[in-house]
């Protein structure tokens, strides 16, 4: 069973940092690398939304909101998605959940989700 455990989530002030890392468990090593990964998050009151992706290739998208703001990376080595998120607004404030897909055999798989908060 494929799970995706978050972390590094929190309360910071606005333009400060925050990390957030995701690992994957129960996929192979093959798998993992092959799959896509993203960012959502949901603030109160919204719908959920795609912050960033990174493709098996490495090809990364953004949400305009954070661009040149935020940067997605990942670590096939450790099953890890990585979500740097720099100068954060208040508008940022969510819960932002991780996502892996693997379009092939069309399935996706969530995380349990991660709360930041930025305070102005």
């Amino acid at each position: 069973q494929v799970q995706l455990v978050e972390s590094g989530g929190g309360l910071v002030q606005a333009g400060e940092s925050l990390r957030l890392s995701c690992v994957a468990s129960g996929i192979s090593f093959s798998r993992f690398t092959n799959a896509a990964m993203g960012w959502y998050r949901q603030a109160p009151g919204e719908q959920r939304e795609l912050v960033a992706s990174v493709t098996s290739h490495g090809r990364t998208d953004y949400a305009d909101a954070v661009k040149d703001r935020f940067i997605i990376s990942r670590d096939n080595y450790r099953n890890t998605v990585y979500l740097q998120m720099n100068s954060l607004k208040a508008e940022d404030t969510a819960v932002y959940y991780c996502n892996l897909q693997r379009a092939m055999v069309g399935v996706e798989y969530w995380g349990q989700g991660t709360q930041v908060t930025v305070s102005s």
